[in-house]
């Protein structure tokens, strides 16, 4: 341990690559299409439940989709794989929490949409949809929940430059992160040269 801590302390640096995607300004259209696409995967899926009372009434469709999740069928694999998950669910249901939670999950889902599509807070709208997906491959719903979770994750490791094209250009930096107002060094300029040439 010792031999460890004494070692110098080293900067590893990333990747060229690396560094283009997740903290070069210049990848930020790349990740406007991105947050675009997946913005929209939001929005849509929230309009769906919040015009639909058994959502943000009283929550009737979220208790089905969770009765269905933590139900263990005769043959075959039951939809949650892990009891652990199937207990937490189960005590959603007893203590009613679909009453409430189904408003959360339709007006979360809105918001996360809009806030990657305006750019608003990427890295943390990418790791609130992150978490809804994760939950819903828990409960056995696959669809395209895989696919939003990976492009969500890429969204939360290029947080710095994933809303530079969008509201966080302004926003970051006034939390004082990532950007401060300081442009890439550039190298001195040489002394200028006289012109010679014709004159009018």
């Amino acid at each position: 341990m010792k031999a460890y801590l004494a070692r110098p302390h080293r900067e590893v640096q990333d990747p060229p690559l690396a560094r283009f995607f997740f903290a070069d300004t210049r990848s930020a259209w790349l990740w406007l299409l991105v947050r675009l696409y997946l913005g929209w995967q939001w929005v849509e899926a929230s309009l769906h439940k919040i015009g639909d009372p058994g959502w943000v009434a009283g929550g009737e469709s979220l208790k089905g989709f969770w009765t269905r999740a933590i139900a263990i069928p005769e043959q075959g694999k039951p939809a949650i794989a892990f009891d652990w998950y199937r207990d937490f669910i189960a005590w959603l249901l007893q203590t009613n929490s679909y009453t409430w939670f189904g408003k959360v999950i339709a007006y979360g889902e809105f918001l996360i949409g809009v806030s990657l599509i305006v750019g608003a807070f990427v890295g943390i709208a990418a790791f609130g949809g992150a978490l809804m997906n994760w939950n819903f491959i828990m409960a056995g719903a696959a669809s395209t929940n895989g696919l939003l979770f990976t492009l969500a994750i890429l969204l939360m490791l290029a947080w710095k430059v994933a809303g530079y094209i969008g509201l966080d250009y302004y926003l970051l930096p006034l939390l004082g992160t990532p950007w401060k107002g300081r442009s890439v060094p550039q190298p001195a300029a040489t002394a200028a040269r006289p012109q010679v040439g014709l004159r009018a």
